[in-house]
């Protein structure tokens, strides 16, 4: 541990580049952990420090670069520093024949979280020292097996004699326990279990290492097989004494240790022998046991070895096993030899005739491999050993090339935490340790590892009672550590005195501390973690300058309202950075001279269209568009001509010089001619320097212009006249004479100055900067323009590869290609055209398809047109304004010029059946040339010609297309510029789009056809591909939705999904049975931004019907080829998977190296076995899984094959499908109360197909036709436990419709249905008509959700004018807010409340519901009393008894309990306690408030006599301890009943203090919870079992239970029961009650810290004679039987619990309806349903589980 000792520069340079490197989170981890000490702090991250510095004001816990930063000096920051210091290193030497590696030694320290690598060599010599030991099973059944071995000695010697030179040889025999059941226990075959047969044994050593042959041979001829009972042997024993009795076997130290094992049973393992018979209990302490003759001893003491205890073992000492086995036990070992890293498995012969040749297999194999495991590693320690040269197997092993050293990477990393405990927090021995970094072939690398957790060295020299902590504390690493009661910078502030305000004012504001901290002697403590900031807390750290939605520009941190910038960036908001690396234009200078770099940009100091951001000239932007930007300037200037002249003139921004001979094109940047359409001459101009003339340029122009040659003015009388003369013999002979138009173009009067021919004769594109996969090329027409000229072009593409297109066209003639073809219309276009989709486009586009398909039919192989649509061609003369058409034409590739000559006639023609369109333009492009035709009317110049560049994925990095004017047809122009050459330079593309496989299939149900679209990013930026779907056997607008666009990549995007809707069939092959399966296409094109295509650009859609889909994949799956023998290629890489859907998975991953031919993927339900995958076969690394089942998890993984065999199998990825709307609710099931009251009920849908969320049940009167009658009413039961619902006040012998529908994450799901009219039901009478906990309707209320849904014993009623019962908004948790909690009264009322809700604000209260109806149950009767309006429910059964019945008030005068409490907490010590005022028929005289420790202790009483004060503020509490509070009110007859509650006020304390809450820490409100609801079950008229559920909450650790049962009337004391245990459910049964007496039950739990809350219960046992028992159930298909019994109902009322706040339910009282807020219908129930049995017990089933929202 030590502090920087450099100087502040370097201090400053490092935390420049600290903050830099290291991420913001990582940051932040160490600033926002919650520390209280130096060591802490630096155990939270390896990059955290502390700063001991005692002036420094800021957090002491961060990140090296941040505390200087922030100000503290470099020698007060402590860190922790590993270190790896490498303490032995002997260079390894090639020369020796044995194993080596370097280094030797290590030793290492690291800090939690940290990683340190180091590179380790391993050399194998290509000829070492070698063991060869032979186990061999010597079962009766391996007898023709030990005649070969014994054959086959000599052999066996050869093979080693060509491996090796040194090598040993050994023998060593087994069969398996010799006891009861694995060996025959007789004597006799004890003796010889066979005939000619030695004794059973377990395991002997028969002959050690040694390098004679001859004596290996001579010992073997004598062994004889032995005998047991059972299939499998006890060769694990074998194997690990082979192992561990290294001098018996004679195990060499540097040779390569080889183990053949060799048997055709199984193998016993551990606890196989821990059996009774034979009594075999104790583990294998894997030492050796072999007496002097070799013998195994320990085989009855001791059971089998696990198989990881032998991979360790065998690792340990360098043994590799060699598992020679029959057929017949293949499968075992072929799994087991998996668990070695390196190992051989081969197949025996039934005899072991190939042993020899079998084990010169494997020895060659082993060879190839090495292991490098790290033994012996702690805990809080991880190794990985990978390779950059090296390939890795299966089993994790590397292929290795003997002879050479071998380099690997070794990663150590130190842990933080160990399942949530801190690493060190752990024990020494998972701290630190040696570890053992072994390879196969030689000891390896012994590494002293261990995990820094020092304490700091500033806590080791604290100053105990210091005098700067005013002796109230210890000043300890620069700060005061105060003592419990005191807080503040020195200790000089008493937590328990209130502090004054005053200096926490500021000047102008009432709040103390801006109202953003509390005042705590006389200093403000800010809220929110560091966000406020100031001696006033003014200052708020999220307000700072933001750029682009990020605050400092995520370049700094926000300090006292402003940003404190990192190194290298500077401006208000940190947006400027210090460095010109942005200005660097290309020469290296700064904004290439010509302006000056402020704020990373440059600022030129002239502006122009041709410069760039580094102020340097754009010469392509400048051969675009230059010559035509100076062109009126230079004619206004020079000749008083063109669009400028006049005053305009003076605008232009350069002059012009006249000059009578210009420079030659290639010495200027360019070189400009244009016609001067005054006089029809032309005139020409240069542009010099970088292209963009400014005040002062000049530009060059030519003095004299080129026109046509003049004539004298005598003669232009004679020339009209021959001129007339002329035209008239000129139309003589146009009319007569065909060949005279042809001869017309040599008179020198006609073609003179009538030229046309393409303005650029070369363009150079880069393709990531186009933005369209054509180009229009303008072509002029000089001369005369009057009259109309066309002109045929062509373009080549891929001239720069002589004979492509020749070749591509020979390939396959009859194959179909798609034909581009554009049209221009005779009609105007519109903007509605220009819309997909509108009226107008469609029809127009089925007329021009319908016309076209008629004159294209009479081409062979010619297909339907598709892809039609419409638009306008700029720069086309007078008829831009035209509509083209552009579409799509297959057809055999043969049929180019039949399609060609087709499409030039009917042009010609100006129709195209009764299509009309415009001659003289058209293009039709073919695979790699496209041929069309452009006109120029009279008057117009320039028209452009657009020309394809067919941009394909297959093209070279820069390819050559070239246009080419082939003639003029119509008009009398010559060609003039010919050629153009067009260069695309294909950059690195910023992205490849692709889909993902090239064939999805789906069923025609689906309705939707999703085809993912990925790319993958190149150079993160935009990218952009159009699609649009082609007609296969599917055709648009029967089968499908043709759909076209385009889909943008932004950056970062890597996957975009197609959709595509499908229609339903309409027309049906009979044939097919009705079942037809059709294709569709999609295509991408266009690739933009950059982007390139990547394979498959085309997807095939194929649709069918769904069980059709499934045999088609069932058939695939059994008909794919089996799998390919293993081969060499590595498992993919990154697999990850994805939902698409409910019921589609998206799976990709990475190839892995090498050249796989395909992958094959294994997907299967999650809890599945393996055995049940599907497969699914692929070309390319990802596919789409179809047909799951919604909401369930699925496990998959994938392999690569080629020709080498299968691959290894990637790891396993686990992903869940979306969720489906649900299926319909199980059958509806009434419960008829009476005429008008039901209960409905209904059963869970039988698909939920994810979680269900809420359930809607509707209802509503229906006529005789069961038509529905007014609107249906709606209740929305958003509890999914609650499948319950009792509805009231529905009309008497009306038929009611009843739906119920369920919802899940998906949305609604269909509806189940019912209608019944309750009139023609029977009656089902129940002991308790109304469950306490399910949701009562009123059918006369209103007809929204929030009117009439109530969760109740009693049904709640708003005021006459309310439309709104009443309701409130409630938050379970406010930090340092207030928390309203309602608490039950006496036995009489149930309280329940509503689950809290946060998203309704931040800043709510707990409200009580309560109603002044009083709720009165009995058998006979059901009686509601509800704001003086009362209803009785019909006396038709049983009998329900109920305490409310009886006048629940006291005596007269004396004060009700008040009706709720309200804590607020002040502190973590303070708490405010309010109520409000009870009903009284006296005037109150005050109130009585005492609280205590739950758990016992000093009882407090205030007396507050004033009675308008009803709160009062309670100091000195003990934070995280639970008080219990009682208030009552007095008046002249006496004091009232008490209001109870319990309260816990949580924060942080102090860790040597637990009972001083830290200064400025959160605090919340809690509570503990009362036992779960009582169930009682009657089991005799005297006695009755009683259960409840382990509290949610409990108060410390339970103990058990305390059982109060008394009577409600007196007359008797109070019986006490003791329940021990902590159960989720106990039970107790009371005996000896009386029948017809209400008695009253309490539970309390109890805990560590004493007793809790109690829940309450009031029960009645009431006998009747012949009375029907009734039955009550919450699911459906519940139904009655009337029972004879002495003794037929129990009477209960609810239960009630003594505790502050219930999140199961609402809190009702009897008291009085609050009539503010609104009711919160997020309410969570338990549901108890009770079912009578025909013993005439009461049984309990409990449907839904007490559990916590």
């Amino acid at each position: 541990m030590a502090g920087p000792r450099s100087s502040p520069w370097v201090k400053l340079l490092l935390a420049a580049v600290l903050s830099i490197s290291l991420p913001g989170n990582m940051a932040n981890r160490c600033k926002k952990a919650q520390v209280k000490s130096c060591t802490e702090c630096i155990r939270v991250d390896k990059s955290c420090a502390y700063c001991t510095d005692e002036l420094f004001k800021e957090r002491r816990c961060n990140t090296q670069a941040e505390l200087l930063a922030a100000g503290c000096r470099g020698e007060s920051i402590l860190v922790m520093e590993s270190s790896l210091d490498i303490t032995e290193n002997t260079q390894i030497d090639t020369t020796l024949h044995r194993s080596q590696v370097s280094p030797q030694g290590l030793q290492v320290r690291l800090r939690p979280g940290e990683e340190r690598s180091f590179v380790f060599k391993v050399f194998e010599p290509l000829e070492s020292p070698m063991d060869l030991y032979i186990l061999m099973d010597f079962s009766n059944s391996m007898s023709d097996d030990l005649d070969n071995l014994k054959q086959m000695g000599q052999n066996l010697a050869k093979i080693l004699r060509q491996l090796t030179s040194d090598y040993t040889i050994g023998f060593g025999k087994f069969v398996d326990k010799v006891s009861v059941p694995q060996t025959d226990m007789r004597p006799e075959k004890l003796k010889e279990p066979w005939p000619n047969s030695d004794p059973p044994f377990s395991f002997k050593n028969v002959i050690s290492l040694t390098e004679s042959v001859d004596e290996f041979l001579d010992k073997l001829q004598g062994e004889r097989i032995s005998g047991n009972l059972d299939a499998p042997e006890g060769g694990f024993d074998a194997i690990l004494q082979t192992a561990v009795c290294t001098r018996d076997i004679g195990w060499r130290a540097d040779s390569t240790h080889l183990l053949v094992f060799s048997t055709e049973s199984a193998f016993h393992y551990e606890a196989d022998g821990a059996n009774v018979l034979a009594g075999i209990m104790n583990r294998n302490d894997e030492k050796c046991h072999l007496d002097a003759t070799g013998s195994y001893t320990q085989y009855k003491t001791q059971d089998y070895p696990s198989v990881p205890t032998l991979v360790r073992l065998l690792a340990k000492h360098n043994i590799i096993p060699i598992f020679a086995v029959t057929n017949y036990s293949y499968s075992y070992y072929e799994k087991l030899h998996k668990y070695f890293p390196v190992s051989s498995l081969g197949v025996l012969q039934e005899d072991s005739s190939n042993i020899v040749e079998l084990l010169e297999e494997a020895f060659y194999r082993i060879r190839s491999n090495l292991d490098i495991r790290a033994l012996d590693s702690p805990r809080g320690l991880r190794t990985e050993v990978t390779s950059d040269t090296l390939q890795k197997t299966e089993t994790g092993s590397f292929h290795i090339k003997r002879g050479e050293v071998g380099t690997y990477n070794v990663q150590l990393r130190a842990v933080e935490d160990i399942d949530g405990t801190h690493v060190c927090q752990l024990a020494e021995e998972d701290q630190k340790g040696n570890i053992h970094l072994k390879p196969s072939f030689s000891d390896g690398l012994r590494m002293d590892v261990s995990i820094i957790c020092d304490v700091c060295t500033c806590e080791l020299q604290k100053e105990v009672r210091s005098s700067r902590c005013s002796y109230r504390g210890d000043f300890m690493c620069g700060h005061c550590v105060c003592n419990e009661g005191w807080s503040g910078k020195s200790c000089n502030c008493s937590t328990g005195s209130l502090s004054d305000t005053q200096p926490c004012l500021r000047e102008g504001e009432d709040k103390p501390c801006s109202g953003r901290g509390e005042c705590q002697c006389g200093r403000c403590v800010c809220y929110g973690e560091g966000r406020y900031e100031g001696d006033f807390c003014e200052y708020d750290n999220f307000q700072c300058p933001r750029t682009s939605g990020f605050l400092c520009n995520d370049r700094g941190r926000c300090s006292m309202g402003q940003c404190v910038c990192e190194p290298g960036w500077t401006g208000r908001s940190c947006d400027c950075p210090l460095s010109n690396a942005t200005c660097i234009d290309s020469n290296g200078g700064i904004c290439n001279g010509r302006g000056f770099c402020e704020c990373g940009r440059c600022h030129c100091n002239q502006q122009s269209l041709y410069t760039d951001t580094t102020c340097e000239i754009n010469y392509s932007a400048i051969r675009l568009g230059l010559c035509e930007d100076l062109r009126s300037c230079v004619q206004c200037q020079a000749w008083g001509t063109g669009e400028k002249k006049g005053r305009t003139c003076e605008d232009c921004s350069f002059k012009v010089k006249m000059v009578d001979e210009l420079k030659k094109a290639e010495e200027v940047v360019e070189y400009c001619s244009f016609r001067d359409e005054d006089d029809d001459c032309t005139y020409s101009y240069t542009v010099e320097g970088d292209g963009s003339p400014g005040p002062n340029s000049t530009v060059l122009v030519h003095r004299k212009k080129d026109c046509p040659p003049g004539s004298f003015w005598w003669l232009i009388p004679l020339l009209i006249f021959l001129l007339l003369l002329l035209a008239l013999l000129l139309l003589l002979c146009w009319k007569y004479c065909a060949c005279c138009k042809a001869c017309l173009g040599f008179l020198p009067c006609c073609n003179r100055g009538h030229m046309v021919g393409f303005k650029e004769d070369h363009y150079m594109l880069r393709e990531n900067l186009m933005a369209s996969d054509h180009l229009d090329t303008p072509m002029l027409r000089s001369g005369n323009l009057k009259g109309r000229d066309t002109v045929r072009w062509k373009i080549t593409n891929n001239v720069q590869r002589p004979g492509f297109a020749t070749h591509a066209a020979s390939t396959s003639p009859t194959e179909l290609v798609p034909y581009g073809l554009s049209l221009r219309l005779a009609r105007l276009c519109t903007e509605n055209l220009l819309k997909p989709g509108t009226r107008e486009c469609d029809q127009l586009r089925q007329e021009v398809e319908e016309n076209l398909n008629e004159v294209y039919r009479q081409v062979n192989g010619a297909h339907k047109l598709q892809q039609t649509k419409f638009r306008q061609q700029p720069n086309a003369g007078k008829k831009q304004d035209h509509t083209i058409v552009d579409t799509v034409l297959l057809a055999p590739r043969s049929a180019k010029q039949t399609l060609l000559k087709l499409t030039e006639k009917q042009v010609e023609q100006g129709s195209f059946h009764e299509l009309k369109v415009a001659p003289g333009y058209y293009t039709l492009t073919a695979e790699q040339d496209a041929r069309g035709m452009v006109e120029f009317q009279e008057g117009v110049e320039l028209v452009d010609v657009r020309v394809p560049l067919f941009i394909r994925p297959e093209d070279d990095d820069e390819k050559q297309l070239l246009v080419e004017a082939i003639d003029v047809p119509v008009g009398t122009a010559t060609l003039g510029r010919r050629l153009v050459n067009i260069t695309i330079i294909k950059e690195q593309a910023s992205g490849v789009v692709s889909f993902e496989q090239p064939e999805y299939s789906v069923s025609r149900g689906e309705q939707v056809v999703r085809i993912p679209v990925i790319r993958h990013i190149l150079d993160n930026g935009k990218s952009q591909v159009s699609y649009s779907t082609q007609d296969n056997t599917a055709h648009g607008h029967r089968d499908y939705v043709p759909v076209e666009g385009e889909l943008l990549f932004h950056p970062g995007e890597t996957w975009k999904e197609l959709q595509v809707k499908l229609l339903e069939l309409q027309e049906v092959d009979s044939l097919l049975r009705g079942r037809q399966v059709r294709r569709f296409q999609v295509q991408l094109s266009n690739p933009k931004f950059g982007a390139r295509l990547g394979q498959p650009n085309s997807a095939t859609v194929i649709i069918g019907e769904q069980d059709e889909m499934d045999r088609s994949l069932i058939n695939q799956e059994l008909s794919s080829p089996p799998p390919p023998a293993r081969g060499d290629l590595g498992a993919p890489q990154n697999p990850n998977a994805k939902a698409a859907g409910s019921r589609k998975i998206h799976f990709n991953w990475l190839p892995p190296p090498g050249k796989p031919m395909g992958y094959r993927v294994k997907y299967w339900i999650q809890g599945d076995s393996e055995s049940e995958a599907h497969l699914l076969d692929s070309k390319v690394p990802s596919v789409e899984l179809t047909n799951l089942y919604p909401y369930c998890d699925y496990e998959m993984k994938v392999c690569a094959y080629g020709a080498q065999g299968e691959g290894p199998y990637s790891s396993l990825v686990s992903c869940r499908t979306h969720q489906e709307v649900p299926s319909e609710p199980g059958r509806l099931a009434f419960n008829v109360v009476s005429s008008t009251v039901t209960q409905l009920s209904w059963a869970e849908p039988a698909e939920t197909n994810g979680e269900i969320t809420a359930y809607e049940v509707c209802y509503g009167l229906v006529n005789e036709d069961n038509r529905p009658i007014g609107p249906m009413k709606k209740v929305l039961v958003d509890n999914p436990k609650n499948r319950m619902l009792l509805i009231e006040n529905l009309r008497e012998s009306q038929p009611y419709r009843y739906t119920v529908k369920a919802r899940n994450g998906a949305g609604w799901g269909p509806e189940r249905e019912a209608i019944i009219n309750l009139a023609t039901q029977p009656k089902r009478p129940m002991s308790i008509p109304i469950i306490p906990d399910i949701p009562i309707v009123d059918a006369q209320g209103g007809e929204d959700y929030e009117s009439f849904l109530m969760y109740s014993d009693d049904v709640l009623r708003s005021p006459a004018s309310s439309q709104r019962p009443s309701v409130s908004d409630d938050t379970e948790h406010l930090v340092n807010g207030r928390m309203d909690f309602a608490y039950p009264g006496s036995a009489n009322s149930l309280h329940r409340m509503t689950a809290a809700n946060a998203a309704y604000g931040t800043h709510l209260s707990h409200r009580v519901l309560s109603t002044s109806s009083t709720l009165t149950r009995d058998y006979h009767s059901l009686t509601r009393t509800e704001h003086s309006r009362s209803g009785t429910l019909p006396r038709d059964y049983s009998t329900l008894n109920s305490l409310s019945s009886q006048d629940s008030r006291g005596a007269v005068g004396v004060p009700d309990t008040p009706t709720r409490l309200v804590f607020s907490a002040l502190g973590p010590t303070s708490l405010k306690v309010s109520w409000q005022e009870p009903q009284c028929d006296r005037v109150l005289l005050g109130y009585s408030v005492e609280y205590q420790l739950l758990n016992g202790g000093e009882l407090h009483r205030l007396n507050i006599p004033n009675p308008g004060q009803t709160s009062v503020v309670v100091e000195d509490l003990l934070p995280n301890h639970s008080y219990v509070f009682r208030v009552r009110a007095q008046s002249q007859e006496g004091w009232g009943r008490e209001r109870e509650g319990v309260i816990t006020i949580e924060s942080q304390v102090h860790p040597q203090s637990p009972l001083c809450p830290l200064p400025g820490s959160t605090f919340t409100l809690s509570t503990p919870s009362a036992p779960g609801p009582l169930v009682f079950t009657a089991l005799s008229p005297e006695s009755l079992q009683l259960s409840w559920e382990r509290p949610r909450r409990p108060n410390g650790d339970i103990l058990g239970y305390l059982v109060t049962c008394e009577m409600v009337q007196g007359g008797g004391s109070a019986t006490t029961f003791r329940v021990d245990g902590d159960n989720l459910e106990s039970r107790l049964t009371v005996p000896g009650l009386s029948e017809n007496v209400p008695y009253k039950f309490k539970v309390q739990a109890r805990t560590t810290e004493g007793f809790g809350p109690e829940r309450e219960g009031i029960i009645t046992i009431e006998s009747q004679d012949g009375g029907p028992f009734p039955q009550l159930g919450s699911h459906s298909g519940l139904f009655q039987n009337p029972l004879q019994s002495e003794y037929s109902s129990i009477t209960t009322t609810h239960s009630t619990a003594t505790e502050p706040f219930l999140t199961d339910g609402l809190t009702l009282g009897t008291q009085r309806l609050e009539a503010a807020g609104s009711l919160t219908r997020h309410v969570t129930q338990e549901f108890v349903s009770r079912t009578l049995t025909a013993s005439g017990s009461l049984s309990t089933h409990m449907d839904q589980q007490f559990f916590q929202t």
